[in-house]
């Protein structure tokens, strides 16, 4: 009797090439954004910031205060932060993000409740859809930069604390994509489920869970991610607003008042913001894989 053969799960071996091409397609992509930054400051440093063999300008000036080479930004990020100091900078940006990522997480958390709300309300009736949607979108046309100061002038008034403030700031911009992209798939669902579901005697709260709501994955998740990576943008900014010690938009802030003394400290501090947006991403690409695909990976 031969013993039964243990095969891989299809889910994995499908899964282990993606990531691997996945993780080549970032290092790529590192690599080329180093080659062009370096090989534009080396044109710009041997024809005094024209273009080669024109006396037409660069649009930016090449030297090493406007663009500091890749390497310092790379060696700035395991300096101390201040001079004495134990902690490197890449050590203060992680825990800095991490401030940032809690703000960012409730703004995401209360932006995507009030998004499926709306999404609900919308789908519920067509005359609060004509009168609520043409205002979510309108809303979207507020610089951010002019409604933070107002929010967090409100907060501070009301005694909410600085973190609810950036949070709300947070949330008006995380709860657009998913209140629209919401609404389009909870009337994605074919007509035949929806009668189905009448025939049952359902009500409209048994259809909308049993039915729109999972009919509408495919179209939440791409809007979670949007939403994820806005609530990012949004704590920072309202970090930068309320003056909040402590997450990515003070650092970037209090960095930037320093530029002419470490410029690399800047540009290091909008790179550990632009990772940090790419694990907010990364991690609701993980739930929708499980969420939507199943834990196996994509079906045939």
């Amino acid at each position: 009797m031969t013993a039964p053969v243990e095969t891989a799960r299809p889910g994995f071996a499908r899964a282990a090439p993606a990531v691997l091409r996945q993780a080549v397609t970032v290092l790529g992509s590192l690599v080329t954004i180093v080659v062009l930054w370096e090989g534009y400051k080396f044109i710009g440093d041997r024809t005094d910031d024209t273009w080669p063999l024109t006396n037409i300008g660069l649009p930016v000036s090449s030297d090493d205060l406007t663009m500091p080479h890749a390497s310092d930004i790379w060696s700035a990020f395991w300096a101390p932060v201040q001079r004495g100091g134990s902690d490197s900078l890449a050590v203060f940006l992680v825990k800095a993000s991490w401030f940032t990522l809690r703000e960012a997480a409730l703004g995401f958390a209360m932006g995507t409740c009030i998004g499926l709300v709306l999404a609900a309300i919308m789908l519920r009736s067509h005359f609060a859809e004509r009168g609520v949607l043409p205002w979510v979108n309108i809303s979207q046309t507020v610089p951010l930069i002019a409604l933070a100061p107002i929010v967090v002038t409100w907060g501070r008034t009301n005694g909410w604390g600085d973190t609810l403030s950036v949070a709300l700031i947070s949330t008006y911009l995380t709860f657009f994509p998913v209140a629209v992209n919401g609404l389009k798939g909870l009337q994605s669902p074919q007509a035949a489920d929806i009668e189905l579901m009448r025939s049952y005697a359902a009500g409209w709260r048994d259809t909308l869970f049993k039915v729109r709501l999972p009919a509408a994955r495919p179209y939440l998740f791409p809007a979670f991610k949007l939403a994820g990576t806005l609530s990012v943008v949004g704590a920072i900014v309202g970090e930068i607003s309320a003056g909040v010690r402590g997450g990515l938009g003070r650092a970037i802030l209090d960095f930037a008042g320093r530029y002419s003394t470490g410029p690399a400290k800047v540009y290091a501090a909008v790179i550990g913001a632009g990772l940090l947006g790419l694990f907010v991403f990364g991690l609701i690409s993980a739930a929708e894989r499980f969420f939507v695909r199943g834990p196996q990976g994509s079906g045939t």
